[in-house]
C-alpha cells in the first residue's frame, strides 16, 4: 500500500485532466437525510475520470516508446482518455472498440485524431485483438486498469476528495467494472484515513468483482449485461483485485431500473446527465442508505462519467420511475360490458395514472394495461388489493422485464371478429386522439364525461412529464348517435383530431 500512496503522489495527471468540485447534493441529502456529496468526474474535458490513469501511464513512456505509438481496448471512456493523452504528448494512438460502442464515444475518440478499430462484441474480445496488434505493430499498450500507474492515477481522486472534505467522509461509493477506480481510490483514503469505508458499486448482471471477492480469486463471468457499457468487464484485474481484497470494506448491486432512478436524481440536483455507469455510484449510495438505514453520515459518490447516448434517454425516463418505486405496472381483467371502465376508475380514486392500454376484446373479460403513480413498494401493495377487493382480477408486473420493455407498447390489436360484424352495421368504431391539460383527475374526469351507451374498444394514454396530456380513444357509437358523439367532442373543449380514416388505424387496429 505504501507503494501505491507514493505512486499517487507522484502521478502526473493535471496536465490534461482538471481538479474537479466535490459538489453537495442538496435534494439527494435532504431526501436520504444524510450529507451527500458528488466528485464530479463528469466535468473531466472527456467527461469521464478515465484521462487520469491514462495520462499517467502514458506520460512516463520513453521518447522511443512515444514514437512507435501506444494502442489500447476501451468501450469508451479509457480510449477518450489515451487519445486526448496521446493528442497532448503528440504520438500515435490505436483504439480497439467493440461493434456495440454507442456511435458518440467512437466520434469523441475520433475527434483527437486516434485510429479506431471497432472489433468483438465485448471489452474482452477487444482486449485480445489489442494485444495482437500491439506484438505485431510494436506499439505500448494502455491497459485500462490492471496498471500500476493507471491505478495511481486513478487514485488522485481520492487526494482531492479527502484535500476537499471538510470532516473525513464515512463512506465513499465507487463504480466498479475492472477496478482501476476503486483500487487507487481505495488505496490513498484506506492509507490516510482508514476509518473511511469503500463501498463498490456493481450492476447486478455485471458483479465480476462482487464475486471475486466472495470467491477470494478472481473469476470470470459467462455472460455481462451492457446497460452499463463503461463497467462491462468479464474479469477484473489481478492487480486491482489484490487492493480491493485489502482495502474494500463492502460490495452493493444494483439494478437496471435503480441505475436510471439515479441518473433523474443526479440530474435533479445539478442539471447533468451522466451514463450509466456514471451513475452507478449513486444508485449504490441510495440502496445501501437504505439498507442499512443510515442518517446523518457524510457521503461521497464519485459521479465518474457522463458519456450518454442521447438515444438511451428515452428508456432511462421510462424506467427510472419504476427505480424510483413511483410507478407501478398492473394488469387489471375487468367484465366486457358497458361501466366497467368507468367502476374501475371510481375505484383508483384520485390516483394519477401515467399509462391506461385498452382494446375491446370478444372475450367475457378484457385486459387493461395500466401505469399508476405510487410512493413505494408498500404504497404499490395497497393498490393492488385496493383493485382486487373492488372486483377486479389483478396482477403486478412491475418486476416483470418482458412487461418493462417490450408489452406495455405492444398492449392493443385489431378489433375482434364477432365485435367488427357490429361495426358493419348499426355500429361504428370511431377513433380520436384527444389533448388536454395535465392536472391530476383529468383523465378520470374525461372518462366519466362520456355516454355509457357508448362503448368504449381502444383506450391509450401515457403520461410524459409534459403539460400536456395525450389520448388515443376508440368508440363504439350507434349510428343514430353519431351527432351526439360530435357534440360531446365539442363540448369537452379539448384540441382533437378524428383518426377514424388514419391508414395507420386501418393497418393495425381497425376492423
Amino acid at each position: 500500500m505504501e507503494d501505491y500512496l507514493q505512486k499517487i503522489l507522484r502521478a502526473r495527471v493535471y496536465d490534461v485532466a482538471e481538479e474537479t468540485p466535490l459538489e453537495k447534493a442538496k435534494n439527494l441529502s435532504k431526501k436520504f437525510e444524510n450529507n451527500i456529496w458528488f466528485k464530479r468526474e463528469d466535468l473531466q474535458p472527456v467527461f469521464s475520470f478515465k484521462l487520469r490513469g491514462a495520462f499517467n501511464r502514458m506520460s512516463q513512456l520513453s521518447k522511443e516508446e512515444l514514437d512507435k505509438g501506444v494502442i489500447a481496448s476501451s468501450a469508451g471512456n479509457h480510449a477518450q482518455g489515451v487519445a486526448l493523452s496521446a493528442s497532448f504528448l503528440k504520438c500515435r494512438a490505436v483504439i480497439v472498440m467493440p461493434l456495440t460502442t454507442p456511435v458518440m464515444k467512437v466520434r469523441a475518440v475520433e475527434s483527437h485524431k486516434a485510429e479506431v478499430i471497432l472489433f468483438g462484441e465485448t471489452y474482452d474480445e477487444c482486449y485480445e485483438k489489442a494485444l495482437d496488434i500491439s506484438k505485431k505493430e510494436n506499439l505500448t499498450f494502455i491497459h485500462p486498469f490492471d496498471d500500476p500507474e493507471v491505478i495511481a492515477g486513478q487514485g488522485t481522486i481520492g487526494l482531492e476528495i479527502l484535500r476537499q472534505s471538510q470532516t473525513p467522509p464515512d463512506a465513499i461509493y465507487i463504480a466498479v467494472g475492472g477496478g482501476g477506480l476503486i483500487a487507487g481510490v481505495s488505496a490513498y483514503v484506506k492509507a490516510i484515513w482508514p476509518d473511511t469505508k469503500i463501498i463498490g458499486v456493481e450492476p447486478e448482471d455485471a458483479c465480476a468483482m462482487t464475486l471475486s471477492l466472495k470467491a477470494n480469486e478472481p473469476i470470470e463471468l459467462e455472460s455481462i449485461g451492457l446497460f452499463a457499457d463503461g463497467v462491462a468487464v468479464r474479469k477484473v484485474g489481478e492487480k486491482t483485485f489484490s487492493i480491493c481484497k485489502k482495502n474494500v470494506d463492502e460490495m452493493v448491486t444494483v439494478s437496471t431500473d435503480e441505475i436510471c432512478a439515479a441518473i433523474k436524481d443526479v440530474f435533479e440536483d445539478t442539471r447533468s446527465i451522466l451514463e450509466p455507469a456514471g451513475a452507478l455510484s449513486i444508485a449504490g449510495l441510495k440502496k445501501h442508505v437504505v439498507n442499512n438505514q443510515l442518517k446523518n453520515n457524510n457521503l461521497v459518490a464519485i459521479a465518474c462519467g457522463a458519456n450518454m447516448n442521447f438515444e438511451r434517454l428515452r428508456f432511462v425516463a421510462e424506467r427510472a420511475e419504476l427505480g424510483e418505486e413511483k410507478e407501478a405496472m398492473i394488469a387489471v381483467g375487468i367484465p366486457e360490458k358497458a361501466g366497467s371502465l368507468k367502476l374501475l376508475c371510481k375505484t383508483l380514486g384520485s390516483r394519477s395514472l401515467t399509462e391506461f392500454s385498452y382494446r375491446i376484446s370478444e372475450g367475457k373479460t378484457a385486459q387493461i394495461f395500466m401505469g399508476v403513480e405510487v410512493s413505494n413498494n408498500n404504497d404499490r401493495e395497497l393498490l393492488t388489493d385496493v383493485i382486487k377487493r373492488g372486483g377486479f382480477d389483478c396482477h403486478d408486473l412491475s418486476n416483470d422485464e418482458l412487461s418493462k420493455v417490450h408489452l406495455r407498447h405492444m398492449v392493443g390489436g385489431r378489433l375482434p371478429r364477432s365485435i367488427s360484424q357490429i361495426s358493419k352495421g348499426e355500429y361504428t368504431e370511431l377513433l380520436y386522439r384527444f389533448e388536454f391539460p395535465e392536472r391530476p383527475g383529468a383523465l378520470m374526469r374525461f372518462v366519466n364525461s362520456m355516454r355509457p351507451e357508448w362503448t368504449i374498444s381502444i383506450f391509450h394514454y401515457r403520461n410524459h412529464g409534459a403539460d400536456t396530456g395525450r389520448i388515443v380513444i376508440g368508440v363504439l357509437v350507434n349510428d343514430s348517435e353519431i351527432q351526439a358523439w360530435n357534440e360531446f367532442v365539442k363540448k369537452i373543449g379539448y384540441k382533437n383530431w378524428d383518426e377514424t380514416d388514419n391508414p395507420a388505424y386501418k393497418l393495425f387496429l381497425g376492423a
